[in-house]
């Protein structure tokens, strides 16, 4: 008999995880990634948004495509299971015009019923953060494109604060490694965008590669992963971060800045990309082995071991987590009180 996926290395985790926790694959795709970055879930209809990994441009990809020197990344709305004893999805990918190369996202507007996608760009055009609607034709519109007119290297994660709607993004330099970009003109920085006033601001430098980001529940810590380990032509480094920083905002003139910088944690397999919190304040991060779980205070707590790791997931509903495996998408089902932060159901 196999182990558990579920690894429990201190009892807070098996509160969190409840006594029958399941892992189940909901949907493989043998042709492409199809399920790489984003996870984002809309609960109006039960469905989630994922971005592929690159993959060569197909027939009908190849004008576009050319610019990222042949290769392509598909968006897919994934219509979910219509209750937990159920695994069926259907998988829709569609093609928003407006989204280069699209990675990380997050729920976006009043009622969390729209995408905001990172766009990388391409080496023809800018990139940055762009809306989506969630119902067909799946309109777009351009949030950022570049700091005071220096382009991004690559969009790669965002989040929205709650409490102002201020847009915090990061952008390494993974694009002009991998070929879909022209070269760095910024450093690897975390950024802060303020739609009402459209005023931006670099809040943070010094990383090797920044990627995934999110706020603890209380809005007072930001969590940065630095994922130096990895380079865009795959190559790895055991002396390089594959780390989890943790800051704390503090306001100053009446503006937020990041301070108190400190390592949080560093993953034991892989790097730490997609980064989440949920309603307690444990923090959550598609690893190398999985989905792993540290408490508040940086202890690593549990596991949701996935062979071939995650490179990000999301919270749907009720104890869900959806894990985007490259190839495969799966369900945890947790504790129904185990809800994350940025939805909180």
């Amino acid at each position: 008999m196999s182990s558990s996926p579920f690894a429990i290395y201190d009892e807070a985790a098996r509160e969190l995880f409840g006594p029958a926790p399941k892992l189940e694959l909901l949907h493989e795709n043998t042709k492409y990634p199809f399920a790489h970055e984003a996870g984002v879930y809309i609960a109006r209809d039960n469905s989630l948004y994922v971005t592929s990994n690159q993959f060569p441009a197909r027939p009908h990809e190849q004008a576009g495509a050319a610019a990222a020197s042949g290769k392509a990344i598909q968006i897919t709305k994934v219509h979910l299971p219509a209750d937990a004893n159920s695994t069926t999805v259907r998988c829709e990918e569609i093609s928003p015009a407006g989204i280069e190369m699209a990675n990380g996202g997050v729920n976006y507007g009043d009622d969390n019923n729209a995408v905001l996608f990172c766009s990388q760009g391409n080496k023809e055009s800018e990139g940055g953060l762009v809306v989506m609607e969630t119902t067909p034709p799946y309109a777009t519109r351009t949030l950022v494109s570049s700091f005071y007119g220096r382009p991004f290297n690559s969009v790669n994660d965002v989040v929205v604060c709650p409490s102002d709607g201020a847009i915090w993004f990061t952008d390494p330099n993974y694009g002009h490694e991998q070929g879909i970009r022209q070269r760095p003109s910024l450093p690897n920085q975390v950024y802060r965008f303020d739609p009402a006033t459209k005023h931006i601001r670099a809040m943070a430098d010094g990383f090797g590669r920044p990627n995934g980001i999110c706020f603890s529940p209380d809005e007072h810590t930001v969590y940065v992963t630095d994922t130096d380990w990895i380079h865009g032509d795959g190559t790895t480094d055991l002396a390089r971060a594959s780390t989890i920083y943790a800051f704390d905002v503090a306001v100053y003139h009446g503006q937020p800045f990041l301070v108190n910088r400190r390592l949080f944690a560093m993953a034991d397999t892989g790097i730490p990309d997609g980064i989440k919190c949920d309603v307690h304040g444990n923090v959550y991060s598609g690893c190398g082995d999985g989905v792993n779980v540290w408490s508040p205070g940086g202890v690593l707590i549990g596991k949701i071991l996935v062979a071939g790791g995650a490179a990000n997931f999301c919270f749907g509903r009720n104890g869900e987590i959806f894990i985007l495996n490259e190839h495969k998408l799966w369900r945890a089902t947790l504790a129904e009180s185990t809800k994350g932060a940025l939805l909180g159901i």
